[in-house]
């Protein structure tokens, strides 16, 4: 029924896919891993560890580039959920550091990972402004608030529909969250 060349060829191109796929898969695990510790980092102020790590998590980037092209990677999820989330510690790197937020040379993404990244981050601001006020650094909250709707003003030109939608939405949360913080924290002052 099958020409046996052509079977083997598809053979062999799946095994080779699934050898791929495993190595991606794996490394993808410890750049999100990297990248959850980055943003741990950067909560608890140690920006010296978040600087080493963002470039650890670059050489991993950049090795995974070599090895298997942006086009290989890309149809990967656990790649690209490695690769927003390290574009969120990036970013969130970038926002706290007064920084602008700009694309990451190195990283070959599409918009999408992006936009997610960046409304993934309005949420770490919000961690961030929360052990802040605990801390009594009450000003950095007022802050953070100003960072965060500056970005979602921006963010408003999207009209974003289905799974960015819902970051979206969640980034809007967040806002919400750091409003009520700050009114909080001003009828506290006022008292």
């Amino acid at each position: 029924m099958f020409n046996k060349k052509f079977l083997t060829e598809l053979q062999d191109s799946y095994k080779q896919n699934e050898f791929e796929r495993r190595q991606i898969i794996t490394a993808s695990s410890d750049i999100l891993f990297k990248s959850k510790k980055i943003i741990f980092a950067l909560q608890k102020n140690n920006i010296t560890q978040a600087e080493l790590d963002l470039k650890e998590g670059e050489k991993s980037f950049l090795s995974l580039e070599k090895k298997f092209g942006s086009n290989r990677l890309n149809k990967e999820g656990s790649f690209r959920a490695a690769a927003e989330e390290y574009l969120e510690a990036k970013l969130f790197y970038q926002v706290i550091n007064d920084e602008k937020i700009e694309r990451v040379k190195f990283l070959s993404l599409g918009y999408e990972a992006y936009l997610g990244g960046i409304c993934d981050m309005i949420g770490e601001l919000v961690r961030l402004s929360v052990n802040q006020a605990a801390a009594g650094n009450f000003s950095l909250v007022a802050k953070n608030k100003i960072k965060a709707e500056a970005i979602m003003k921006e963010l408003t030109n999207f009209d974003m529909t289905g799974y960015l939608r819902t970051k979206y939405d969640q980034a809007q949360g967040y806002l919400r969250k750091l409003e009520q913080m700050s009114y909080e924290l001003k009828l506290r002052k006022e008292k």
